[in-house]
């Protein structure tokens, strides 16, 4: 028989995304709204380890679902991926009568929420948090959507200085492994060409397609690169590349950087949020533990941990089929 749930933590961890404040106030208020405690863990599982609470209630989260980052701050710990680190979390949370955990994260928070729930058996209920969109089992999570809303603005005015001259932009986008963003902002903002991680295309394809575009009287282009795509060591050495054989474009390099993971989250990260976290609360409520909260055709799911964390994730053809069409 599952313990009753009469106090629950919240932490953030890892890199931050758009609408980790809008899932803390979703699960401190859902907390409130079924008589539960909550207690707020400051800088992830380091955090846990130094035993750095506050207690939270339904007014300590006013004001902040509009807000980009995490108050309660993340951090990644490398004391916490040791059995010692993880044993004074343990104690940590037992000394505050803590009897359950939401994680709020990507892969690093579930893999860790997986160890520590393994070891103890404490339950744990992830919430997917990251830009990148590369977590098993959801469809989207949290950040996503802002991120690519940021990307696609940003390309767009991109475009305008690229069309007044005879130029080829070539824009970095984040996505070690996934190519989510770059896919759909390349699509969004009308890119002559997408590089991903996902492919393994090499430098040809590209050049065929600058060369197509040339030859419809294109006199400028936008490549979107996701940082984990390497048909070059690095952006800048694929621009060098491509000057030695197209010197009839100006190229130029933009690496959109950390600007993707701020500013204040989409209205859809908002309700998304929102969803996550109390379906996190009474997923615990209910002695559900060891999940991920995704959703799924719009209806909010529990996910295995394990399931969650599977590399094999599915990679889109159809949209990448959509690019190749609509860049002509």
């Amino acid at each position: 028989m599952a313990k009753k749930i009469n106090k629950i933590a919240v932490l953030t961890s890892g890199g931050d995304a758009p609408g980790m404040n809008a899932a803390i106030r979703a699960v401190v208020r859902s907390c409130s709204y079924y008589n539960l405690e909550c207690v707020g863990i400051y800088r992830g599982y380091q955090g846990l380890i130094e035993a750095d609470f506050e207690v939270l209630n339904a007014r300590s989260v006013r004001n902040i679902i509009n807000k980009g980052g995490t108050f309660l701050k993340s951090s990644r710990s490398e004391e916490f991926k040791t059995k010692e680190g993880r044993a004074k979390a343990h104690k940590n949370l037992t000394d505050a009568g803590i009897d359950a955990l939401v994680v709020i994260g990507g892969d690093g928070t579930f893999t860790g929420g997986l160890y520590f729930n393994n070891e103890f058996n404490f339950p744990i209920v992830g919430i997917p948090a990251t830009i990148d969109n590369d977590i098993n089992g959801t469809d989207y999570t949290l950040g996503y959507d802002t991120a690519l809303n940021t990307v696609v603005e940003a390309i767009d005015k991109i475009r305008d200085t690229a069309s007044s001259h005879n130029r080829l932009f070539l824009i970095e986008v984040m996505g070690r492994d996934a190519g989510d963003i770059a896919l759909n902002s390349g699509i969004g903002a009308g890119a002559e060409e997408i590089l991903l991680p996902e492919e393994d295309q090499g430098i040809q394809r590209m050049m065929d397609s600058l060369e197509k575009s040339k030859k419809s009287g294109k006199t400028s282009s936008i490549i979107v690169v996701a940082e984990g795509e390497k048909s070059g060591k690095n952006i800048f050495q694929l621009a060098e590349f491509i000057s030695q054989s197209h010197e009839e474009y100006d190229i130029r390099v933009s690496v959109l950087g950390h600007i993707q993971r701020g500013g204040s989250p989409s209205c859809f990260d908002r309700v998304l949020a929102s969803k996550l976290g109390v379906g996190a609360v009474e997923a615990l409520a209910d002695g559900k533990t060891n999940i991920m909260l995704g959703v799924h055709h719009q209806k909010v799911v529990h996910v295995p941990l394990e399931t969650a964390l599977k590399e094999d994730r599915e990679f889109d053809q159809e949209l990448r089929r959509v690019a190749n069409i609509t860049s002509v």
